[in-house]
């Protein structure tokens, strides 16, 4: 089987590594892809946004199988175009992709089909949001509409801080159109859930639960990132929560959509927060997470590709699901400065031997060397008996990773062990 894979980051890596363990799998395009991920895939330079190009690439060479990864292509229709040239996908269509791409889609949906969620209220004028923050709770979250390289979320201390944020999202455009209207939305406290899970918008199968790690510095401090780190599966998430998830949230969700005309087929995120009144969902994402992928699909014993076609052909119902019941712990190292300005063009040295531990995210191939390319460099995972284990197991690792400007948390997991203690 030929598949192509459409992405070029840690995430991708970590599917195509999955996939490759399939016998059936000859070849593996990756879209671009970046200079790690072309140890396991032929990568082309073709933008994960150009669907045109994809298309005319796939009319080419004739994919058996696609999967598409990011958020942006798959709201921009990737999914749609490549079934309509006979190339059956790993995906969500555009108008269900829309429960990531809008968030006020996804908060209205909540709302009608009586999902938990945060109270919110939807603005699409700055004047109007600035006149409710006088006296709104704080502190508050602000929220872009549209996809904003999960930078678009602002959780606000203070008044001036949400002020602010809103001015900068409605009147200076800060995230482009994606912040034509806002959500402003109560803020939650509790743990933090991620539980990713395979739909074939008629079968829920939830994945191992992870816990990532959005802030830059050690003990949730500074700038909100991609993701620094995660670990799997969550403690805070038991038996029980997982039961009750499943049927006030999971199911209800995919239920929502079909009754939209919007059923949804791939993998649907629930980042939901464990609050005193019960789980709430804090977000949707239409795909799979970064990095909450590194830490799930090493615990996954089944054939991640069968899976996927059976998601594509909605057969899911039929299809044995098993997990290692082990923990896994992600860490992400990346380039000082990030998610800021940092400075690029350090030579990786990754040790031959730990090749299968590491996920490439942001560097390219120059002259036979692996440089760094973007603010995220790489994911280093381990998977052990005991979480313990698996963190001692990453770090490890990532010492013997090698480049200049190299910055990692040291505190990744350390919240789950507590919980554990």
């Amino acid at each position: 089987m030929k598949i192509m894979v459409i992405g070029g980051g840690g995430r991708e890596h970590a599917i195509i590594k999955k996939i490759k363990e399939n016998k059936a799998v000859e070849k593996i395009y990756a879209l671009p892809g970046n200079g790690g991920i072309a140890k396991d895939a032929e990568c082309f330079p073709i933008k994960a946004t150009d669907i045109e190009g994809i298309v005319d690439f796939a009319k080419r060479t004739k994919p058996d199988y696609a999967i598409v990864a990011p958020d942006d292509p798959l709201a921009a229709g990737c999914v749609d175009s490549l079934e309509n040239i006979g190339v059956p996908c790993f995906g969500p269509k555009a108008n269900a992709a829309i429960i990531e791409s809008s968030k006020v889609f996804s908060k209205n949906l909540m709302k009608e089909y009586n999902i938990p969620t945060a109270r919110y209220e939807v603005f699409d004028n700055a004047y109007a949001a600035l006149g409710y923050l006088d006296d709104a709770p704080i502190p508050t979250v602000v929220k872009a509409d549209g996809l904003a390289l999960g930078k678009g979320v602002i959780i606000a201390e203070t008044r001036e801080e949400a002020k602010t944020a809103v001015r900068e999202i409605m009147e200076d455009h800060k995230f482009g159109k994606s912040g034509d209207r806002i959500v402003i939305e109560e803020f939650l406290e509790g743990p933090e859930v991620s539980v990713l899970s395979f739909t074939d918008s008629k079968t829920v199968v939830p994945m191992v639960s992870s816990m990532d790690h959005k802030r830059i510095g050690d003990g949730d401090t500074g700038l909100n990132t991609g993701g620094m780190g995660a670990v799997a599966p969550n403690p805070y998430y038991t038996e029980e929560l997982a039961e009750q998830c499943m049927k006030e949230i999971f199911i209800p969700t995919v239920e929502a959509m079909n009754a939209e005309g919007r059923p949804f087929k791939g993998c649907l995120y629930f980042g939901l927060m464990l609050t005193d009144e019960g789980p709430k969902v804090i977000e949707y994402n239409c795909r799979f997470g970064d990095p909450e992928t590194q830490v799930v699909l090493p615990l996954l014993k089944s054939d991640l590709l069968d899976i996927m076609q059976a998601v594509t052909e909605e057969k899911l119902a039929e299809t044995d699901i098993e997990w290692y019941e082990d923990s896994a712990c992600c860490v992400v190292a990346a380039s000082d400065g990030y998610p800021a300005k940092y400075e690029k063009g350090y030579e990786i040295i990754i040790p031959e031997d730990l090749w299968e531990n590491v996920y490439v995210a942001g560097a390219s191939a120059e002259d036979d060397k692996l440089v760094t390319s973007g603010g995220r460099v790489l994911g280093v995972t381990a998977r052990a008996k005991t979480l313990e284990e698996a963190i001692e197991k990453t770090y490890g690792i990532l010492d013997r990773i090698e480049f200049g400007n190299k910055y990692y948390r040291v505190d990744i997991g350390q919240k789950a062990l507590k919980a554990l203690k």
